[in-house]
């Protein structure tokens, strides 16, 4: 009778009823929540695994699962199979999967990246020092990198004909080695990720040249959180503690990046501490604490900004119809702006 009583009551404040259960004393148990990141355990997931560590998911009624991932489209592609609650992944890698699959559309309730850190590199002595030069180049990235889909928004921005580059794949391990062998002559990639690579393999940042899409005025939104259709209609209370919780875990990460690195290192024990440290730190300072973020904080979005990113994509990709920003952003489910809120 107790059960039923409770039951009727979640189900009148709109929570999924399936989602709840009684434990063996009385007690709710906990909302099970599968979340995937969109790579490995590396520095920029801090964020998610000291919430969990520190109890801000269960403070909310959550048992939230963080899985590893193995890239954006892979996330997204979890996430709309229904393997998954919610996704880290890139932003426009989901606009590009709803306008191949509409009836599988999904929204993005939060934005990680601010500023996506999408990059492309190239070693000076290639003689490439200005956009201009990568026409007639080969540059290199796996068939499913973000700012190798998105290069002709790039392109067009700074006046270089898209398909004047020829394109080279391969495995993600694989990239940076094949600019350090005069393979390709530039590479797509993640600022913080290529980077650091290329300098374990004895290449410093004075030896290349960087060209990232934001400098470009290709005004994109980049890595965000991306929920299930059913989550985001069964059981909105559940996103919004989840919500509530990763600022939290963020708001700390960026006040002592260093205890991120201790989280990782408990999901896997081989990472180097020191590299992970510099990555963490490089995607608060390029794509987590940005002006609009420190102005209006984390997650949110500026709609002019919003508008310009889903024109660009839109064009990029040739959809078959552009989006309305509704289509694609829901900010029902943000935390209040004060408690977005990651610095003083």
């Amino acid at each position: 009778m107790m059960f039923k009583t409770i039951r009727s009551m979640l189900a009148g404040a709109g929570l999924a009823v399936a989602a709840v259960a009684l434990t063996a004393g009385g007690a709710l148990a906990a909302t099970s929540v599968k979340f995937t990141l969109d790579w490995k355990f590396e520095g920029p997931a801090a964020a998610f695994l000291v919430a969990a560590d520190k109890g801000y998911f269960a403070a909310e009624g959550l048992d939230v699962t963080i899985d590893s991932g193995n890239g954006s489209s892979g996330a997204v592609t979890r996430v709309a199979s229904g393997a998954y609650d919610i996704g880290m992944a890139d932003f426009n890698s989901m606009m590009e999967f709803n306008d191949k699959n509409p009836d599988k559309a999904m929204k993005a309730a939060f934005i990680v990246y601010d500023i996506p850190p999408f990059s492309l590199f190239a070693l000076k002595k290639s003689g490439i020092a200005k956009p201009a030069d990568l026409a007639g180049k080969t540059m290199g990235a796996p068939v499913f990198d973000a700012p190798r889909k998105l290069f002709p928004a790039y392109a067009k921005a700074v006046g270089v004909a898209p398909d004047s580059v020829t394109w080279k794949s391969m495995d993600p391990p694989l990239r940076e080695p094949m600019l350090v062998r005069g393979e390709v002559q530039a590479i797509s990639g993640f600022y913080f990720t290529s980077l650091l690579n290329l300098r374990a393999l004895g290449v410093t940042e004075k030896d290349l040249t960087i060209f990232n899409f934001a400098d470009a005025g290709v005004s994109l939104y980049g890595n965000a959180l991306i929920p299930s259709p059913k989550l985001m209609k069964e059981n909105p209370e559940a996103l919004k503690g989840f919500l509530r919780a990763v600022v939290k875990g963020w708001r700390d990460v960026a006040a002592n990046p260093a205890e991120g690195i201790k989280a990782i290192k408990k999901r896997d024990p081989l990472i180097d501490d020191a590299l992970e440290l510099d990555r963490l730190k490089m995607a608060l300072e390029m794509c987590v604490l940005t002006p609009d973020v420190k102005a209006d904080g984390m997650g949110g979005v500026r709609a002019d900004r919003l508008d310009a990113a889903i024109e660009q994509v839109s064009a990029t990709f040739g959809f078959a119809k552009k989006p309305a920003a509704a289509d694609v952003f829901d900010a029902s489910f943000l935390p209040s702006a004060a408690e977005r809120k990651l610095t003083p």
